[in-house]
């Protein structure tokens, strides 16, 4: 399968023509080399497994790919066909990364698309910036979106409909970060999704699964999801069937043709908004002005060091980057780096130690991130924001909390600083997610992470992509016995993520490392925390680190990956006080890592994702 993947990766490389011409003429490989990657590596075989919070779709052994020169990462093959096409054109990382998602939004709508929301993190050789596509709440929405009676609504009964939706973030992020970081025009960026959109692609086996699952059966009752995801006799798309959206292609024509605005005033916001307001059983707030007036937000990276690197990521409103910090800063006094994983039936299986150390970090930081995390332009973080909560004598004495035993549910900490009164947020999130890795051959590198929220989103259409039901990330109950919750909701806030893309650099000389992150949800600082304690304190290399084992606490039960955690793991944890649930841990971790000639991209197993370069 690799050999046969780079011998068609290597077609076209160094032509420089049109990218629609090269879009024609590739598309045919493109969906064969899409069949052929998932037919080999099984994932055309149906896998039903529980929701955590996308169902698993089976998990295919990646061995990585190698480039010297640039390389993109991303959750499905025609996506990173597309975004690879555009690096042989002339394009930057940003470029790539557009035309990646545009592609992702057509063939993975069930993750990330126009109508929902992203963190991007990228690196121009010089400095590291951080983009925040997040959506916003509309302004007409308050602390009781959510409560019905002074009681929170269950949530099923809140995340279908126009009651969860924000307004959509996408466009107008990857418009800021273009306007910046382009090379190619932006409506050149398309032009592989409206070719895919208009002539059709075949539906891979995790949509098609997808499809089957009951969260999905709630499509039926939107005319233009039921129309686009099921046959006329109402069964869902199969897997290898074509599947051709032109309502997408149209809007994204006219967004290519005339800017991101063009989605944020006009026909198409108000077509947003009546679906958003209209809908029969939970309408919703959003308003036209809401669309008018979102604006994308560049913020100050996040950046911290862990031994003889730098890790940079996104600030709250991502809670990500943040708690990712604490974990390692923990660990990194508790030994962790001697505790390497041991060879099992299914590859590795880490030591029973490191897994409770892991664990126990991870209860201390989601507490932390429960009680401070939110939009900090509504609630800001105590003392002096993100640096009070990653000081190394604050990570010292928590980490000193870490006994033998599990402490089973961690309380936040107090740093140090003015003292804030304020709730735990013990809000649901499930959170459908995708992640694209790009390098380009300028020296330009970036991690995104985009989202519509739950699988599907709200499960509202409109003109082809579907909105996001990103407000259930708020906070359901605004306060607890009169004390305010950080994450609670109010009108032109941003919710509250675990989204966590990040790069890592040498912390002498600043040389880019690593480009990584991984949908998943509130698991994602797991999945992602995994992934560099693997990569960087056991030296596996990327692609091992990704496909190691998913494991952690989010302040709860220590959850093992079902079907790749043995009985003597959970015995070990469960002699040292765990909690022990075995779970589906759908994890879709993406990245791209320096090595010696080049580069080494990862892609997770237990979806249909690669990476692939020159």
């Amino acid at each position: 399968c690799d050999a046969s993947h780079r011998r068609r990766s290597r077609g076209g490389q160094g032509r420089r023509v049109s990218l629609r011409r090269a879009a024609s003429a590739a598309l045919a490989t493109a969906l064969a080399t899409a069949l052929a990657l998932a037919a080999c590596s099984g994932t055309l075989a149906p896998n039903p497994a529980p929701a955590a919070p996308e169902s698993a779709s089976g998990f295919a052994d990646k061995p990585g790919w190698h480039a010297t020169r640039h390389m993109v990462s991303a959750a499905h093959p025609l996506a990173v066909q597309a975004g690879l096409r555009v690096l042989r054109g002339g394009g930057s990382a940003v470029d790539a990364a557009i035309a990646t998602q545009m592609v992702l939004a057509l063939v993975e709508p069930q993750s990330s698309g126009l109508g929902g929301g992203l963190f991007l993190v990228h690196h121009d050789g010089r400095r590291v910036q951080a983009y925040d596509g997040r959506e916003t709440a509309p302004a007409q929405a308050g602390p009781g979106l959510f409560l019905r009676d002074g009681r929170p609504m269950g949530f099923a009964e809140a995340l279908v409909g126009g009651r969860s939706v924000g307004v959509p973030g996408v466009l107008r992020a990857l418009e800021l970060a273009h306007a910046q970081h382009g090379r190619l025009p932006w409506a050149t960026l398309f032009e592989p999704a409206i070719d895919l959109a208009e002539r059709g692609f075949p539906v891979g086996a995790r949509l098609a699964q997808l499809l089957r699952e009951p969260l999905a059966q709630r499509l039926r009752d939107d005319p233009q999801a039921a129309a686009l995801f099921f046959n006329r006799g109402g069964t869902p798309l199969a897997a290898g069937q074509t599947l051709r959206n032109p309502a997408l292609a149209e809007v994204l024509r006219t967004v290519a043709a005339q800017g991101a605005g063009v989605f944020y005033r006009g026909e198409i916001a108000r077509d947003i908004v009546a679906r958003a307001r209209g809908h029969a059983s939970n309408p919703g707030l959003l308003d036209e002005a809401d669309l008018a007036g979102y604006r994308a937000i560049e913020r100050a990276p996040l950046c911290f060091d862990h031994r003889r690197w730098r890790l940079c990521g996104m600030p709250p409103p991502s809670s990500g980057t943040l708690a990712v910090g604490q974990m390692l800063g923990m660990l990194e006094t508790r030994g962790i780096e001697a505790l390497r994983p041991r060879p099992a039936p299914w590859g590795l299986e880490p030591d029973a130690q490191a897994v409770h150390l892991f664990s126990e970090a991870g209860r201390l930081a989601f507490a932390d991130r429960a009680r401070y995390v939110a939009d900090p332009d509504f609630a800001p973080l105590p003392g002096l924001g993100a640096a009070t909560l990653l000081d190394p004598h604050y990570l010292q004495q928590r980490a000193a909390l870490i006994g033998p035993r599990s402490m089973g549910r961690a309380a936040a900490g107090t740093p140090l600083g003015p003292q804030m009164s304020l709730a735990d947020d013990r809000s649901p999130e499930l959170a459908s997610t995708t992640q694209v890795s790009v390098v380009d051959g300028f020296g330009h590198a970036l991690s995104m992470t985009s989202t519509i929220e739950n699988g599907f989103g709200a499960q509202i259409m409109v003109r082809g992509f579907l909105l996001n039901n990103q407000l259930t990330d708020f906070s359901f109950v605004p306060a607890v016995d009169g004390v305010p919750v950080a994450n609670r909701v109010q009108g032109g806030k941003r919710p509250r993520s675990a989204m966590a893309p990040m790069l890592v650099f040498e912390r002498e000389g600043g040389r880019l490392v690593m480009s990584i992150g991984s949908p998943g949800g509130p698991a994602i600082i797991n999945h992602v925390a995994k992934a560099l304690v693997a990569s960087l304190d056991w030296e596996l290399d990327l692609q091992q680190a990704v496909a190691l084992p998913n494991f952690g606490s989010r302040n709860g039960p220590t959850e093992l990956e079902a079907g790749r955690s043995s009985s003597a793991l959970a015995d070990a944890l469960r002699a040292r006080g765990h909690d022990v649930q075995v779970q589906a841990q759908t994890s879709g971790l993406q990245g791209i890592r320096r090595v010696d000639k080049g580069w080494f991209g990862a892609a997770d197993p237990r979806r249909e994702g690669i990476a692939a370069g020159d």
